[in-house]
């Protein structure tokens, strides 16, 4: 595990009154403004990845370069979206403050939850691809496999998702049963499963073949459709009906 690079005495962010302010400002005094104005004025594809993160590390830590920070943060968790979805625990462990660990862990929660409401608003059969990016959004960076169920109504409309079960590195059980039971309990017409594998593989195992079979089959007589079955890796999703699995 990489830790921080040492960072630089605390500083004020305004310089003190009187003649010799300017001297005593830190070097990266007006590097904060700059990169706000050119967010505001020009957008965000005018900053670079590790830019944005120093936008949002300001917040947290209001009086030391962040540049190094965020540098450092990209380095370790290869990108953007990693660093955002880490696990608090790793951010801590990396040598992040409580307040910046927070920070963090919010800005990532939005980013899900929006894109969530993205595949909310409308049918998901009309709106797959958003609905990929969102699983691999969701589960590409877990680290441990989840398995997922997307409760659709009659037209095909979200009405839950819910963790069925976590596990292991490279097992989670599943009992189609309870999958049954919860579409009863909430009147769902279709099921979407979703699971990650944290190897990246996103081809399905014999073990993966089989539970779905399962699960379609507990599924049927009460006319709930199994719509598909994504496998979930870091850079990849892979449907079972894509692959004629379904």
């Amino acid at each position: 595990m990489s830790t921080l690079p040492p960072l630089p005495p605390l500083e004020a962010d305004v310089a003190p009154e009187g003649s010799d302010a300017e001297a005593s400002l830190p070097f990266y005094t007006g590097h904060r403004q700059r990169l706000r104005e050119r967010l505001l004025q020009a957008g965000p594809q005018a900053l670079q990845d590790y830019e944005l993160l120093e936008l949002v590390l300001f917040g947290a830590i209001p009086r030391r370069d962040v540049k190094p920070v965020a540098k450092a943060l990209l380095k370790e968790f290869k990108s953007l979206w990693a660093v955002i979805q880490a696990r608090p625990e790793r951010l801590r462990a990396f040598g992040l403050s409580e307040a910046a660990t927070a920070l963090l862990a919010t800005t990532g929660a939005l980013a899900l939850r929006a894109h969530r409401s993205e595949v909310s608003n409308q049918p998901i059969l009309n709106n797959w691809q958003r609905l990929l990016d969102y699983c691999r959004a969701a589960l590409g960076h877990e680290t441990r496999e989840q398995f997922r169920l997307l409760f659709l109504d009659r037209r095909n409309r979200l009405i839950s998702e819910e963790v069925h079960q976590r596990g292991t590195i490279d097992h989670t059980p599943v009992y189609p049963r309870e999958i049954v039971g919860r579409a009863l309990e909430l009147g769902a017409g279709a099921l979407v499963l979703v699971h990650n594998h944290p190897s990246g593989d996103t081809q399905p195992s014999q073990e993966d073949i089989t539970m779905t079979r399962a699960i379609v089959e507990a599924c049927r007589p009460l006319g709930i459709t199994i719509h598909d079955h994504l496998i979930v890796g870091r850079e990849d999703v892979t449907s079972f009906k894509s692959l004629g699995l379904l």
